[in-house]
């Protein structure tokens, strides 16, 4: 079978051979041969950004540069257009540029340069390796949005058709959709499947309640993989006996790596290759490993942007039998979403207004934080952040794709305020459900 998704990769303009080299080489070293790369490439990463980017300049200013006393980044505080924060010899044309999800309320613009978003590559290929999956052969269920404009769309698409993927779209999960996701398993051969956790969870739901277990009907399939959101342990022994295959539990961010992936000994393992992961207290301290804490992140090779100890938003602690090299995340608190229940009976997971509040993202560092609450069946409400109140052309942009990616005849109402309510974690979700209705 011709490698597709390599050649797309490599059309792109990411050198994944030397990438791939490199995590290999990472991967092989001893413990004592990995504290002294680790050492270095913390150096060498606050350095370069200290040299190449007065972005990060202007943020450390005249301050100790010790390690421990470098400033903690968050979404907020990188909320500036991007070019005023891309290195020297950076650009959007000869790096990797993307959106973060907005599923913690805080988007924002990223980038990478190719060889760092490279890593990132050589780094998931590495891991979906542990389980027999190849991205040029094996052909993965999808569960994921899509854009519904029309280049968009087919963007995508062919996205999907290089990188072997069969895209169930999550904006509607209702049983009728689900039905015809059934069909798409009994007769396509399916090596693994992919996704957000709430999207695979509501299709478990439905399968037991139709007494299935989807290995029955696509023996083909080898192992799902789920991300994005929380994966209780109650969700994860309903997926193992509906779907028939091991489940296995993944952690990201696209502004920066796959940060955890769960290994074949059930540990979720951190990636230490690309990454250096603490956990910090609330004076920016590193606390024990088995005490929870902030999980703060450093990207040890992205030169176009500078990832130096960004607070990804998330609190979590690390297993006590960690070592430097083989860090085991033993607990992650949050990243969850909701379900929307709508007025039709469609059910649309929260991560739905991912794809919504793409129209209110913009390189301008406007909106700063944004929380969307359904309050009745048919009613929502928009609470936001922002230098300046949203127009009425923008207001009326967002309700167009609402009606697009949910259903007519829904209510929101915007509000802008100075502050928004976070969780007991910190926390600050983008959807939350106030409603009772069954999910």
């Amino acid at each position: 079978m011709f490698p597709l998704f390599d050649l797309s990769l490599k059309i792109n303009g990411f050198p994944m051979k030397e990438a791939k080299a490199e995590l290999r080489k990472i991967v092989s070293f001893s413990e004592k041969e990995y504290s002294a790369f680790l050492e270095n490439k913390k150096v060498e990463i606050v350095n370069f950004h200290l040299q190449n980017n007065p972005f990060y300049q202007e943020l450390v200013g005249s301050n100790s540069t010790d390690w421990d006393d470098l400033p903690v980044l968050n979404k907020r505080t990188l909320q500036k257009p991007l070019l005023e924060r891309l290195s020297n010899g950076y650009s959007p044309k000869n790096s990797y540029v993307n959106k973060t999800s907005g599923s913690s309320g805080d988007p924002f613009i990223f980038a990478k340069d190719k060889y760092s978003h490279a890593l990132t590559w050589a780094s998931v290929i590495y891991r979906f390796g542990w389980y027999g999956i190849d991205f040029n052969r094996s052909y993965q269920a999808r569960f994921y949005g899509i854009p519904m404009d029309f280049i968009g769309n087919k963007k995508e698409r062919f996205k999907d058709f290089l990188g072997r993927r069969f895209r169930f779209s999550i904006f509607d999960l209702s049983d009728e959709i689900l039905e015809g996701f059934l069909k798409h398993f009994q007769t396509k051969k399916f090596d693994y499947i992919n996704g957000y956790t709430s999207s695979i969870v509501l299709f478990a739901k439905f399968l037991q309640k139709k007494n299935i277990v989807l290995k029955d009907i696509c023996p083909s399939l080898k192992v799902c993989i789920v991300t994005s959101e929380m994966l209780y342990d109650e969700d994860q022994i309903l997926l193992k006996l509906q779907f028939g295959i091991p489940i296995i539990n993944e952690y990201g961010a696209s502004e920066l790596d796959l940060i955890a992936f769960q290994n074949p000994l059930g540990e979720w393992q951190v990636n230490s290759e690309t990454l250096f992961v603490e956990i910090l207290d609330d004076t920016n301290r590193a606390v024990p490993n088995g005490t929870s804490g902030r999980i703060v992140i450093t990207s040890l090779f992205n030169k176009a942007h500078p990832f130096i100890r960004y607070d990804i938003g998330d609190i979590g602690l690390l297993d006590e039998k960690s070592t430097l090299k083989k860090l085991i995340l033993k607990k992650l608190i949050g990243r969850t979403n909701d379900i929307a229940i709508l007025p039709s009976g469609k059910k649309s997971p929260g991560l739905t207004f991912y794809y919504v509040t793409k129209s209110i993202i913009e390189d301008d560092g406007n909106v700063k934080e944004f929380i969307i609450k359904q309050t009745k069946i048919d009613t929502f409400e928009i609470e936001y952040v922002s230098e300046n109140e949203l127009t009425a052309i923008q207001i009326q942009k967002i309700e167009d794709a609402i009606t697009v990616y949910l259903e007519n005849g829904l209510n929101f109402s915007f509000n802008r305020k100075e502050k928004l309510k976070r969780n007991k974690n910190g926390k600050l979700m983008q959807f939350i459900s106030l409603i009772k209705e069954i999910k």
